[in-house]
């Protein structure tokens, strides 16, 4: 393997958003990865709420409340809007917070409401960015990281995504 980036040091503050810059093939996906604990680090440690994650396996991180909205977006194309956020939630026991996290992603996403029957698959890419958003929020995270948000996305769009991402 060829390790990618070195002496990495990030420290993100209680309602800080940071932008890790740099070009193609840089190793900005693979650290965000490496903090999820997709791909191990060669050394040092990830540290989340003064706890070592490193090593954890991702759903304990989802746990914790670190979600992560990788550039693919990864959802589930013939599964309904409604069904994709509720994906979001499955680390949640208590159905009134499930509920509760859904009215306020669907405050977030207006769109979202009026398409909660439709499938994810036939979705404009920025509908499905605010999907792939509002299905990391279901899960109550403390710390969100999205890889490339606005990737593929018409200028109207990227304000939207950013504008979401502020609030």
């Amino acid at each position: 393997n060829l390790q990618i980036s070195w002496d990495v040091s990030l420290n993100v503050r209680e309602g800080e958003v940071v932008a890790i810059l740099g070009p193609n093939g840089a190793g900005k996906t693979t650290l965000l990865k490496s903090i999820m604990g997709l791909v191990p680090p060669s050394s040092g440690r990830v540290r989340f709420m003064e706890q070592d994650i490193t090593g954890q396996p991702t759903h304990r991180l989802c746990t914790a409340g670190l979600t992560f909205i990788p550039e693919e977006r990864n959802l589930f194309p013939v599964m309904t809007v409604q069904e994709n956020l509720l994906m979001g939630a499955y680390t949640l026991k208590d159905k009134a917070r499930i509920q509760t996290n859904l009215e306020h992603v669907y405050e977030l996403f207006p769109r979202l409401y009026e398409r909660r029957p439709q499938r994810a698959g036939t979705m404009s890419g920025g509908e499905q960015q605010m999907l792939a958003i509002a299905r990391g929020l279901m899960c109550n995270p403390r710390m969100i990281i999205l890889d490339e948000p606005s990737m593929g996305l018409s200028p109207e769009n990227v304000v939207a995504v950013f504008e979401t991402i502020d609030r």
